[in-house]
């Protein structure tokens, strides 16, 4: 059920975007610094494309940098993490060796009996 629901929210999201599309077919002319300052400098880079393109690759663009600049934001909630899972293996290795029978020591409850009637 849950599939059909998210398949329909995709085909209308997909819907909605091609009707975006084809309302801003129109060619939009960029231009990558204003007049003067490109007369000035002698870079005149500017492009034509469909405005749709424009409006899609805003929010592409706007989504990646959201994403990097999260990502990045959290960095240092990952190496804590990281830190603790660390932490936690090597309690849990200690753990592990500690509860191992030591052969060479002998059994301390029968050890601390022996001591107790040695001393009555």
């Amino acid at each position: 059920m849950l599939r059909y629901l998210r398949y329909l929210f995709l085909a209308a999201l997909g819907l909605c975007l091609v009707t975006v599309a084809l309302a801003n077919r129109q060619l939009v002319h960029l231009k990558l610094l204003p007049e003067d300052i490109a007369g000035f400098s002698g870079m005149q880079l500017d492009i034509q494309l469909p405005m749709f393109v424009v409006v899609f690759g805003g929010i592409i663009a706007g989504l990646l940098i959201g994403f990097v600049w999260e990502w990045l934001r959290e960095a240092r909630l990952r190496a804590e993490g990281d830190r603790a899972k660390r932490d936690a293996k090597k309690l849990e290795r200690e753990v592990k060796k500690l509860r191992q029978p030591d052969p060479a020591k002998g059994d301390d409850v029968l050890a601390l009996l022996d001591g107790d009637s040695a001393a009555r």
